[in-house]
């Protein structure tokens, strides 16, 4: 009875093993959207000379791979509504995002890792020091098209309005060009950009706070529960925390 019983139970697992591959790597490679930038966040990777991306979601998604025992590809955005966009029609099958009301309709989020808070950086020459500075009439202000920083700051905005503009890289040359005044993003995204802008400040204050946590595509649970149960392992075991002090972030503190 306890040899059936193991074979039962053998049988089991190796049924929800297929069940796992079968939604979360149908094509039997891992494949994986990442956001570059000019510069490393917690959430931004960069490229290194041979265009290969370096950062804490390429850590974390080399490690879930690794657990899969599966190659795992890369695609690089610039941003995290075209990431978006690819894990909801299942061209990619896990992805690392801001978490939003939106895009909750669209993805099926597991865990988060990391938590931001969404500010803006301003220009010297703007004047701006605070949140309420930026919302002034005239004042042009700019936010990466589709992503939740871009949706949360038009919803607080009552006297400007934001602008679009597809990727880091836009909205820096916009800001050294003169173009626009205030640029929104997360805190932490937003530091290496200051010295690279003379006489800009992040201000002070904020306009959301939120989650960046592991996402698939919808409607599929098995997967959803490996990554969510990998998620919850990697901040268990210490490899978000090893991954954000690789990437140059050591004392910023893991999601709970």
């Amino acid at each position: 009875m306890l040899m059936a019983a193991a074979i039962v139970s053998a049988d089991a697992i190796a049924q929800e093993i297929t069940a796992v591959k079968e939604q979360l790597i149908p094509t039997g490679k891992l494949r994986v959207g990442v956001v570059y930038a000019p510069a490393p966040s917690a959430f931004f990777v960069v490229k290194d000379t041979n265009g290969e991306p370096r950062g804490v979601t390429v850590d974390l998604a080399l490690e879930l791979g690794q657990k899969l025992a599966v190659p795992v590809e890369f695609m690089l955005s610039p941003n995290s509504g075209l990431i978006a966009d690819a894990t909801e029609s299942g061209a990619i099958d896990v992805a690392f995002m801001p978490v939003d009301d939106e895009r909750k309709k669209r993805v099926d989020f597991g865990p988060a890792y990391f938590l931001i808070e969404s500010t803006y950086l301003a220009t010297g020459e703007s004047g701006i020091k605070t949140v309420a500075d930026v919302d002034r009439p005239n004042v042009r202000v700019i936010g990466i098209a589709n992503t939740t920083t871009i949706r949360a700051a038009a919803r607080s905005l009552k006297n400007t309005a934001i602008s679009a503009v597809n990727s880091v890289d836009e909205a820096m040359v916009l800001l050294r060009g003169g173009k626009a005044d205030a640029f929104a993003l997360s805190r932490d995204s937003l530091r290496p950009f200051v010295m690279q802008l003379p006489g800009s400040r992040i201000v002070d204050g904020g306009f959301q706070q939120t989650a960046i946590a592991i996402a698939i595509p919808k409607n599929r649970p098995n997967a959803l529960a490996y990554v969510t149960a990998f998620l919850e392992g990697a901040k268990a075991s210490g490899s978000v925390r090893r991954a954000l002090d690789k990437a140059g972030f050591p004392n910023d503190p893991v999601a709970p």
